[in-house]
């Protein structure tokens, strides 16, 4: 869940942005530049080069056409393709309207990062899965976990979560795979209404073309995902997959491949031991006949 703690405030990375930076760094690299020399040849700070090349930042037009230009790049339709991702590299309009929030950039980075992704597997332990939580359950679970925030600070959250569940009506929806433990299911959060309210949501989505289903059966045993949660998303073409991990304290992006590869892995496994789509359904619609 969204952590109460208070970071430096800056604009959440996109999908975009993160490929002009590497495209930023293999030119200079290519140009056998370091940021010091570019920087006493440009006048653009090291700082700002630094910033550009980690995708902490978007240049301005004219900066990007000054690296260009410095860095030899004539080709017309590659700077234009540059200038393209420059135009792609604000985040999420909707995120914007949050700004100066107690929201840690990490959960904007996923919420951005979410919002590109081809394909999200996700895996969680205690919670319904964020993207296919009503709104009953999750102002629940956000006030449980942080009841120190106020009411207005919930509502933001509550909206935000609401907000990110719009991917998956957009008309370019990733394909979602999700995997929770039992627990998740059986936790009765909230009042009865609400809680049967989840369970039915969760099959009606499980109907959906692009959304599969399934829940690791408390028969299972152990299995690899008791630690904790985790969210793999895979992007389009040449954009390379992350993994990002939440928890009390904000949350962790994984983009190592090694590490990525471990928690893909990891996902295909849990599968594995988890009941089938149908059979998670029926076990749902049980749990909700139940209440």
């Amino acid at each position: 869940m969204e952590s109460s703690r208070m970071p430096t405030r800056r604009q959440a990375p996109t999908v975009a942005r993160r490929r002009l930076a590497a495209e930023m760094l293999e030119l200079r690299q290519t140009a056998g530049r370091t940021r010091d020399a570019v920087s006493a040849d440009t006048g653009i700070s090291q700082g700002a080069l630094h910033r550009i090349e980690i995708a902490k930042t978007t240049p301005q037009a004219g900066t990007l056409n000054h690296l260009m230009d410095y860095y030899g790049v004539t080709d017309a339709d590659k700077r234009a393709a540059m200038h393209e991702l420059r135009k792609r590299s604000r985040q999420l309009k909707w995120l914007e309207l949050f700004e100066g929030g107690t929201l840690p950039d990490s959960y904007r980075s996923f919420a951005s990062f979410e919002a590109d992704a081809a394909r999200i597997s996700g895996y969680e332990s205690l919670f319904i899965f964020g993207l296919l939580q009503t709104h009953g359950y999750a102002e629940t679970v956000i006030r449980a976990m942080t009841p120190e925030i106020s009411d207005e600070e919930v509502a933001t959250r509550l909206e935000i979560r609401m907000r990110r569940q719009e991917v998956l009506t957009s008309p370019t929806s990733p394909h979602l795979w999700v995997i929770m433990d039992e627990a998740a299911i059986r936790r009765r959060v909230g009042d009865p209404e609400t809680y049967r309210e989840q369970l039915l949501h969760l099959v009606a989505l499980s109907q959906r073309p692009k959304i599969t289903l399934q829940v690791i059966p408390f028969t299972a045993g152990a299995h690899q995902g008791m630690p904790g949660s985790f969210h793999v998303l895979e992007f389009h073409a040449e954009d390379p997959p992350m993994v990002y991990m939440e928890n009390a304290g904000g949350g962790l992006v994984v983009e190592t491949t090694s590490e990525v590869a471990w928690y893909r892995n990891s996902f295909q496994r849990l599968a594995a031991q988890a009941s089938s789509p149908q059979n998670t359904v029926q076990m749902i619609e049980m749990a909700a006949n139940a209440i």
